[in-house]
């Protein structure tokens, strides 16, 4: 990259670390040069706030400013955004020093290749406000979002860049001169008509790059900033299909979400709108997401993007390109302003109808009259506007955050400024201080106008709902959420009583228990225990022992017997015969297992067979299930039974031995 200008700055070693080798580009605010840090022997970006920043009774307040806002977007540490490695002074060069990125920024991508493909488009929008999400997420602003600001690596990565410095000039010059500093292309209409902005301005930035993505043009144009600054203000965006009308229904609706006129309906965040885009994408067919609108690429490219200053894009957030020493902040080449070109614009705009026009001849008459009317008009007017719009209608918001709310409200009045109360909920600013006030610290504010201050009402607790232990995990769940309480699952434990699914434990954040009643913060989350039921155990077998000797057995595996009785010819009685379930099968602690206790043989009545033949009553007893034992007497010669051990008639134990005397 040629330096076409000759700069005082190229060469020097900046705070004995920063070598500067070349200007890359240079705009209103600041102008970016490439440097080689000694220190850590690597390149980069090293932004130099112009010295005029710094003058004046707004000087000081300005680089404190730049300071706290460089701070923090050094905090932010995020893969879409361009890091901010160190700021400083050197005698009067007030400076940062960022990630150098080696690449083209969307304004360039936009002049050489037109609108581009939907798909690209909302990748690159997803890129843009995932990483304006991070700073969001931190309360940061950017409040400058443009093409020249989103830089696109040559690995196609896509970079935000330049938090703070808009946001610091502006904090400064709106309280000073009433004026806000930006790009006027991109400007939400709230932060031309009060000079104030949140995370949903830049979230307005972003619809309208990418309606320019979509389209290959911007939604408002004009010959001068105040009249592209005035349709913000005055109009809805546009829906990108009146200029491609193949674009389907949702693109609209997402453009005009992003970009909606009332911050009210826009997506509070970059998060918020974040999500927006990828459902949009998602609901999208690929033969749509891969279509582009017949757009011929830019063959004059702006100031800012001039072909022979490729590489002075590389950290586009600088209105003008070297080679033009202009950096003025309110003279802008017609035309470029709708651009990339950052201008300052009074806040408050209104528009001066023009006068109708009239016949040659009767203007002649009236010349002078009219000459001398339109005088003290424009004197009148000058005055009107310093008053009710310019300087001298404004004063900067007393900082009285973090007061008490008396002392809050002695100092607003003491500023002549009206007040209405909020009340918020806050976890760390202690009951009864100013937590915020709207406008903001140190904003611009009419001087007879209103101040709304948020009182804090400390942390936001609630009470943990009764029953939670102990009910099923469906109800528990259902009464913590009811009580705006987030609900996360330990690891399930087992329970001899409790049944599967029922809470056994709920711990708030720290381990401490969920006490009934005890009072928590709003969206803490509540950590349930359920219980997975008995565990199981593996049953041993009990078959041959007796009943007592089986319960003991059984009693450490929290295992209980039922006992049934049947007879058996072999097992004696009070012996187990079989068990269910049977050994070495699986049950859970608390289970039955079922027994089955022999009675003994079973009884038989005894066939009578006194003074029957010895053969034959055996041969009978024997049928019956019984043993058979000879005692003769007197020689048992005859053969005849005249007694049996057992009367007949009677029962015995089948299988038992009946002795039969023989005669």
């Amino acid at each position: 990259m040629g330096t076409t200008v000759t700069d005082p700055l190229v060469g020097r070693l900046v705070d004995g670390r920063y070598e500067v080798v070349s200007r890359i580009a240079r705009g209103g605010m600041a102008t970016v040069y490439l440097a080689i840090d000694r220190r850590l022997d690597r390149e980069v970006a090293l932004k130099v706030m112009h010295p005029h920043l710094a003058e004046g009774a707004a000087g000081g307040a300005f680089v404190a400013r730049f300071r706290r806002e460089a701070r923090a977007a050094a905090r932010l540490t995020h893969p879409g955004l361009v890091g901010v490695f160190d700021q400083g002074l050197d005698g009067e060069t007030s400076y940062l020093t960022m990630e150098y990125v080696d690449g083209t920024n969307l304004r360039r991508r936009i002049a050489e290749e037109g609108a581009l493909r939907v798909g690209e488009a909302l990748r690159v929008t997803e890129c843009v406000l995932d990483a304006l999400a991070a700073a969001h997420r931190t309360d940061l602003v950017h409040r400058d979002v443009k093409p020249e600001n989103v830089l696109i690596a040559s690995d196609e990565r896509v970079r935000v860049a330049d938090f703070g410095l808009a946001r610091a000039v502006t904090e400064v010059t709106s309280t000073t001169t009433g004026t806000v500093l930006g790009t006027v292309a991109y400007l939400a209409p709230e932060l031309v008509r009060h000079g104030t902005g949140d995370a949903r301005t830049d979230v307005y930035a972003t619809g309208v790059m990418l309606f320019e993505m979509l389209t290959g043009r911007q939604p408002f144009t004009g010959e001068t900033p105040i009249q592209v600054a005035f349709q913000h203000v005055s109009s809805e965006l546009p829906a990108p299909s009146t200029l491609v009308d193949w674009l389907p229904s949702e693109i609209d609706e997402l453009v005009g979400a992003l970009a909606a006129h009332d911050a009210d309906d826009r997506p509070v965040d970059a998060g918020a709108a974040l999500q927006l885009v990828r459902r949009t994408r998602a609901a999208l067919d690929g033969i749509t997401l891969d279509r582009r609108a017949d757009v011929p690429p830019t063959v004059a490219l702006p100031s800012a993007t001039d072909p022979s200053d490729a590489d002075a894009l590389a950290q586009g957030d600088e209105d003008t390109p070297e080679g033009d020493d202009d950096g003025a902040t309110t003279r802008v080449p017609v035309g470029d302003h709708a651009r990339g070109g950052t201008v300052a614009l009074p806040i408050g705009l209104g528009v001066v109808a023009e006068p109708e026009a009239r016949p040659e001849t009767s203007r002649r008459r009236w010349v002078l009259p009219v000459a001398v009317v339109a005088v003290l008009a424009l004197l009148g007017l000058g005055t009107w506007w310093y008053l009710e719009v310019g300087p001298g209608a404004y004063t900067a918001v007393p900082a009285v955050v973090e007061q008490t709310e008396a002392d809050a409200v002695a100092e607003i009045e003491a500023a002549g400024l009206r007040h209405t109360r909020a009340e918020a909920f806050h976890d760390d600013v202690p009951v009864g201080s100013v937590l915020a006030t709207d406008p903001g610290p140190g904003e611009p504010v009419r001087k007879d106008g209103s101040v709304t201050y948020t009182v804090s009402k400390g942390p936001d607790l609630v009470l943990v709902p009764d029953g939670v232990v102990g009910a099923m995990q469906a109800d528990a769940e259902a009464a913590l959420e009811g009580a705006d309480l987030a609900v996360e699952y330990g690891d399930e434990s087992y329970h001899d009583e409790a049944p599967a699914g029922q809470v056994l434990s709920a711990t708030v954040p720290g381990g401490d228990a969920a006490e009934p009643g005890a009072e928590v913060k709003r969206g803490s989350t509540v950590t349930l225990v359920v219980s997975r039921g008995p565990a199981p155990v593996t049953v041993t077998s009990v078959v041959g022992i007796t009943v007592e000797a089986a319960q003991d057995q059984l009693t450490p595996d929290a295992l209980t017997v039922e006992a049934t009785e049947a007879h058996h010819d072999t097992v004696p009685a009070g012996r187990i015969i079989d068990q269910t379930p049977s050994a070495g099968e699986t049950a859970h602690r608390g289970d039955v297992v079922t027994v089955t206790v022999s009675a003994g043989p079973e009884p038989v009545v005894v066939p009578n067979v006194v003074q029957t033949d010895f053969a034959q009553a055996k041969q009978q007893l024997e049928a019956a299930g019984f043993k058979v034992d000879r005692k003769n007497s007197w020689g048992g010669l005859i053969g005849r039974v005249v007694a049996q051990s057992v009367d007949g008639g009677q029962t015995a134990p089948k299988g038992a031995t009946i002795t039969l005397t023989v005669v």
